[in-house]
């Protein structure tokens, strides 16, 4: 596996495997990558000629610094990982590489159509303008036939799908296909996350319930209505010492707005657990 640090390299890089007519796959990842970052690239590697790894934590999608200085950066094991899965290539600039000074200090506009307007748009108010920067300058360098993306961030997936199928920008991308990957678990229960390293023993065990209550919510929601559901999750969670629901929502999978049932619903949560927050979600 090669690790290219430059767009120019990468772009050198691609136009080989272009005039070879290789099928490319494309993974973005912030990095700290473990067992759900492998099963998307597993995915790429069998889908696809070429994969591409990106390793790029993209300060323009925190909102929080603090939150980006204790992002988790492991980058020599991530390079272990992806060679030993059969990615071809990782690519990991730095944030000057991949931006210009004013790319850096201004606000990306871009239109979600709404997508933007909820849950962590909500809560993290111009984070889905830096995941759009990023991702769109990746589509641009790498011009993939596939990308991969996990379903735990599941609002984050809706809003990609969006800018590839029907926002302005779609026939920028071509024929690019948006591969929807499902979430990976540790045996707990616990949806694995580059966060929970930053968790300890007892948090971790404590952040379990998360998952917990979300699966009960699969039986409460046979005969409850969407406002008990999400009434009783938010209670289970807070009733555990050490977990502080931010919200749960039940939406729509595809408008993401507020669901009047559980047909094509999804419970999306986000729960602080110590210092930590995750994220999860369960489809109903």
């Amino acid at each position: 596996m090669q690790i290219i640090r430059t767009k120019q390299e990468l772009l050198k890089q691609i136009e080989a495997c272009k005039q070879r007519d290789l099928t490319i796959g494309l993974v973005p990842t912030m990095g700290a990558l473990h067992a759900g970052h492998a099963s998307l690239v597993k995915r790429s590697v069998n889908d696809n000629q070429v994969t591409i790894v990106s390793v790029f934590v993209n300060p323009t999608q925190f909102n929080n610094k603090e939150d980006l200085a204790k992002y988790p950066r492991t980058q020599e094991a991530d390079a272990e990982m992806l060679a030993e899965i059969g990615a071809d290539y990782m690519f990991a600039p730095t944030p000057e590489e991949m931006y210009t000074a004013e790319e850096m200090n201004n606000t990306f506009s871009f239109d979600f159509a709404g997508l933007d307007q909820v849950m962590e748009g909500k809560m993290r108010p111009g984070h889905f303008n830096g995941v759009v920067q990023v991702v769109s300058r990746l589509f641009y360098l790498v011009r993939p036939d596939r990308a991969y993306f996990g379903e735990k961030d599941f609002q984050q997936l809706c809003i990609i799908h969006h800018m590839v199928e029907r926002s302005a920008l779609k026939d920028t991308f071509g024929s690019l296909k948006i591969i929807d990957c499902p979430i990976v678990r540790e045996e707990s229960g616990l949806a694995r996350s580059s966060r929970n390293a930053r968790l300890s023993a007892t948090e971790k065990k404590t952040a379990v319930n998360i998952s917990r209550v979300l699966f009960e919510s699969l039986e409460w929601a046979k005969t409850g209505s969407v406002s008990e559901v999400e009434s009783r999750v938010i209670d289970e969670i807070n009733a555990v010492s050490g977990l502080e629901v931010e919200y749960y929502e039940i939406v729509d999978r595809t408008t993401l707005q507020p669901a009047t049932d559980f047909h094509n619903a999804i419970g999306c949560v986000t729960v602080y657990c110590g210092p930590v927050r995750l994220i999860d979600n369960i489809k109903y």
